[in-house]
């Protein structure tokens, strides 16, 4: 495991929704503020406020790939080409290791009911799953910005 991915597990096991946990750990190298992220990623979690719509491990990637994309390009039009290339990209590669970036197909269960929240805390989805969505998402997000993207 990375250095980076290990700080995004601590900030998951700490109880920082996978969102958070993903953006949270370029605070430092992106020199962008940690609680305001924390803060902005609060309702990413769950698919988006337990909506189960795209995987927060995702929605936080995204958040760093354009966030990576404002300090590397100063054009706003390139800026932006760039950051829905990078995050076409950072979707195709989760998808090709997850099979989906939607929260509901990954976890095999709806949140918002209580044999959805049972089912997740007896098959312990959020270590099995969650965590690696999280540990993948950094992962990706480490080799499309090696590449020098």
């Amino acid at each position: 495991m990375t250095d980076n991915q290990e700080i995004a597990m601590i900030t998951f096991r700490s109880g920082y929704n996978c969102a958070q946990a993903v953006l949270t750990t370029w605070a430092d190298e992106m020199d962008f503020d940690y609680d305001m992220a924390l803060n902005i990623a609060t309702g990413f979690g769950g698919g988006m406020g337990r909506l189960q719509e795209t995987c927060g491990a995702v929605t936080g990637a995204f958040m760093v790939i354009g966030i990576y994309c404002s300090n590397k390009y100063r054009d706003s039009g390139e800026r932006k080409d760039k950051s829905y290339s990078m995050i076409r990209e950072f979707a195709g590669k989760f998808t090709e290791i997850h099979g989906t970036t939607s929260c509901s197909e990954l976890l095999g269960c709806d949140l918002l009911t209580e044999e959805g929240m049972q089912k997740m805390i007896s098959e312990s989805l959020h270590e099995s799953i969650c965590e690696q969505c999280v540990i993948h998402s950094v992962g990706l997000l480490e080799a499309l910005m090696e590449d020098g993207r």
